[in-house]
């Protein structure tokens, strides 16, 4: 699972931004290594309600979907 902020960058969450500028990356360079037919990709779900969401949303972070609603929609394209 990647992030917006694996393209992007802001203060005060330099880590998180680092680490998923890293799950581009490595998505990136194995797609390069795989086979024709086959392929990799970051998911990238938008805003998704997490506690990191909710210590800088407040309650507004209810109005997102949290993991367990998006897990099975992640699910099925990561089988395609």
């Amino acid at each position: 699972m990647s992030s917006g902020w694996g393209r992007s960058a802001a203060a005060q969450v330099a880590p998180y931004c680092a680490s998923k500028w890293a799950v581009e990356g490595l998505a990136k360079a194995v797609a390069k290594e795989l086979p024709a037919g086959i392929s990799c990709v970051a998911l990238n779900p938008g805003v998704i309600n997490t506690e990191m969401l909710q210590s800088c949303f407040g309650s507004s972070a209810d109005l997102y979907p949290t993991p367990d609603i998006w897990a099975p929609r992640a699910a099925n394209l990561i089988l395609i």
